[in-house]
């Protein structure tokens, strides 16, 4: 699996859309995010660095949340610029540790399964008054350098309208399925496995946002255990990546959405704050809700 993650460079375009929905009185800290654990290698990838068509069209419907009043419009350019803050410095990090020097800014994560549906984590949006100040970001990943983004294209936001379903237990199903204001006319929507049969033989792939920052694929992993109503699995999850896409690596289906997992992190003799790294078989694994909680919710 490694070999799909060589360098390559693509080139990000986007037309401009002109939106007033949205608007940020100034750059605020957002929801702090702890790092969580990676297991085995940190497998943990940028998009300028992935070359497999399969895995970039995936990663092309992954969506970064952010709060409305973290997007600044601007209307004459229809440029929408981010609320950004130094990830090694908020979040107390060593600079060794891996993408010190990017930027984060997304509370969580989700992915395109309709036209104008996405799915994520349940509680990463709890109620329709956190719908109304939810937006949803694509593009919001490193494309081309090592430089994140500040700024996406205006018609790559979307806005929260409505909650279709949702379900949040604590030791079960986390999943939310919502309604954003237009269709999504340029990103693919993803398809869900619904027949099951998800082995520990099969890889898995998660897509998200870690820690809040630029897309990141974390790919190696596999499944641990069976649940009711989810899964544990050996996907390298940092906050953030709450509501990201856990994909089968050979047919690219939708096989759950990150939801929990190990919390522990560690401090340094130095005192700053490095990733917890477990061997495949320790700790406890991460939790992946299926979609035998779900499917039956989204129309495709």
């Amino acid at each position: 699996m490694k070999s799909k993650f060589a360098p390559v460079s693509v080139a990000l375009c986007g037309v401009v859309l002109v939106l007033s929905s949205l608007a940020l009185a100034g750059p605020e800290r957002p929801v702090t995010i702890r790092p969580n654990v990676v297991y085995g290698n940190d497998d943990r990838t940028d998009l300028k660095d992935v070359r497999d068509p399969m895995i970039r069209k995936i990663a092309d419907s992954t969506v970064a949340l952010f709060r409305t009043r973290n997007i600044q419009m601007d209307r004459n350019t229809g440029i929408a610029t981010l609320a950004l803050n130094s990830y090694g410095r908020q979040m107390g990090l060593c600079p060794s540790e891996r993408f010190f020097d990017q930027l984060n800014g997304a509370f969580c994560s989700g992915t395109l399964v309709g036209p104008d549906t996405i799915l994520t984590a349940g509680h990463c949006i709890t109620s329709e008054a956190d719908c109304a100040q939810t937006a949803f970001v694509f593009g919001f990943a490193v494309n081309t350098a090592s430089q994140t983004p500040r700024a996406v294209a205006g018609n790559q936001v979307y806005q929260c309208t409505s909650i279709v379903m949702r379900e949040q237990v604590g030791t079960g199903a986390d999943f939310a399925i919502v309604k954003i204001d237009r269709v999504v006319p340029d990103h693919a929507a993803m398809r869900v496995n619904r027949n099951g049969g998800l082995t520990s033989s099969q890889g898995l792939v998660m897509i998200g946002h870690p820690s809040g920052l630029p897309t990141k694929v974390a790919g190696d992993a596999h499944l641990r255990s069976l649940k009711n109503g989810y899964f544990v699995a050996t996907t390298d999850s940092y906050g953030g990546n709450s509501g990201s896409g856990v994909f089968n690596e050979r047919t690219g289906l939708l096989e759950g959405v990150l939801v929990r997992g190990e919390t522990d992190f560690e401090r340094s003799p130095e005192g700053c704050m490095v990733t917890k790294v477990c061997a495949e078989t320790d700790c406890r694994g991460e939790d992946v809700t299926s979609p035998s909680a779900f499917a039956r919710f989204i129309q495709q």
